[in-house]
C-alpha cells in the first residue's frame, strides 16, 4: 500500500454507530407507504442511524428522487425527472405530523426542467405542513433554483422559518465539484433571501477534503458573512462510490473545533462543524441557537438606544 493510500484510508472518529431500533424501521416503512424521498437515504448520509432511531428526525427530499444536475460528490441519482406530484405536500404534511416533529427541514432534488425550478411545489409544502403541525419550525434547502430572483420569491413568500442554501465548497473548487452551479450565484441566493424576509435566519454548508486549503475555508467563512448569512455547518466529505470526486484530506475532530470557533469570531449566530457533520445535522439546534442570538442581539439594541 503506497503512503498515500494509507494516509487516506478513514480514520478512527468517522466509524458510524449503526442502531436499526424499532424507530428506525417504523420511519423507514412509512417514508415507503406514503411514496416519500429523503436525503438521508439518497445522499446516504453518515447520520441516518442515530437521526432516525434516536433523535426522530428525517430530511424529507420533495421533487422526486432524479435530479436533474450530476455533481461530483452527491449520490442522489441523476437522469430525465418525472412529472410533479403536486400531492406530495399533503403527504409530507401528514407525516409530519404522525412523527410529531418539532423541526423539519424540506430539501429538494435540482429541477432544471422546470422554469420555477420547483419553488411552487416548496412554497405549498411549506404551507402545507404549517396548516397541520403550526407548532413545527420549518427548514427549506433549496438549490439555486437558476439564480432567479422571482423563484426565490415564491419560496420566502411562504415564510419558512431558515431558508437554508448550500454554498458546498471552496470557490476555486466550485466549478469541478458542482454541476451548473456557481459560487458568485449561491452568495448572491443566500443574500436575496435575507433581503426578501430580513426575520428569517439563513443559513450554509460547507464540505472540507475535497483540496481546498485553510485560507480558502476562511474565504468562504468571510464571504457567507458578507452576505449576512447566520448559520454555518462544516462537515467531511466522504466519497459514496468510487465514480465519485477522491478524498484528499480527512480533518481531526481538533482542526473542526478550530474551524466553530473561528466561525463564531467572525459573527455567525450558530456554527455546527465536525467530521460526521452534514447540513440537516442538529438542525433544530441551530434554529434555536439562531432566535436566541437574535433576541439577544434585539436587547444589547435596546439598551444601547
Amino acid at each position: 500500500m503506497s503512503k498515500k493510500e494509507e494516509i487516506l484510508r478513514k480514520p478512527d472518529w468517522l466509524k458510524i454507530k449503526l442502531n436499526t431500533n424499532e424507530s428506525y424501521k417504523g420511519l423507514k416503512k412509512m417514508m415507503r407507504e406514503k411514496n416519500l424521498h429523503t436525503v438521508c437515504e439518497e445522499a446516504r448520509c453518515p447520520n441516518i442511524h442515530e437521526c432516525w432511531a434516536e433523535r426522530r428526525t428525517a430530511t424529507f427530499m420533495i421533487l422526486g428522487d432524479t435530479c436533474t444536475r450530476a455533481c461530483r460528490f452527491c449520490a442522489v441519482k441523476t437522469g430525465l425527472p418525472t412529472e410533479l406530484d403536486w400531492q406530495e405536500p399533503e403527504r409530507v404534511a401528514d407525516s409530519v405530523q404522525l412523527m410529531n416533529l418539532k423541526h423539519v427541514v424540506i430539501t429538494a432534488v435540482a429541477r432544471d426542467d422546470l422554469k420555477d425550478g420547483g419553488a411552487a411545489v416548496f412554497a405549498e409544502t411549506v404551507r402545507a405542513i404549517r396548516r397541520k403541525n403550526p407548532f413545527t419550525s420549518i427548514e427549506v434547502l433549496p438549490s439555486d433554483m437558476g439564480g432567479k430572483e422571482e423563484n426565490l420569491r415564491v419560496l420566502m413568500d411562504a415564510k419558512p422559518d431558515i431558508l437554508n442554501h448550500n454554498i458546498e465548497t471552496v470557490r476555486r473548487l466550485t466549478p469541478r465539484v458542482r454541476a451548473r452551479a456557481k459560487y458568485d450565484r449561491s452568495l448572491e441566493f443566500l443574500r436575496r433571501a435575507k433581503e426578501m424576509q430580513p426575520s428569517i435566519p439563513t443559513k450554509s454548508s460547507l464540505m472540507i477534503g475535497l483540496g481546498e486549503t485553510r485560507e480558502e475555508i476562511l474565504e468562504v467563512m468571510d464571504d457567507l458573512r458578507a452576505n449576512q448569512v447566520d448559520i454555518m455547518t462544516i462537515g467531511q466529505y466522504l466519497q459514496p462510490s468510487k465514480s465519485h470526486i477522491k478524498v484528499e484530506k480527512y480533518y481531526s475532530p481538533d482542526e473542526f473545533n478550530e474551524f466553530q470557533q473561528i466561525a463564531m469570531s467572525k459573527g455567525f449566530s450558530h456554527c455546527q462543524a465536525g467530521p460526521l457533520v452534514r447540513s440537516s445535522y442538529h438542525a433544530d439546534e441551530q434554529v434555536n441557537a439562531a432566535a436566541k442570538h437574535k433576541q439577544l442581539l434585539g436587547e444589547i439594541e435596546a439598551k444601547e438606544a
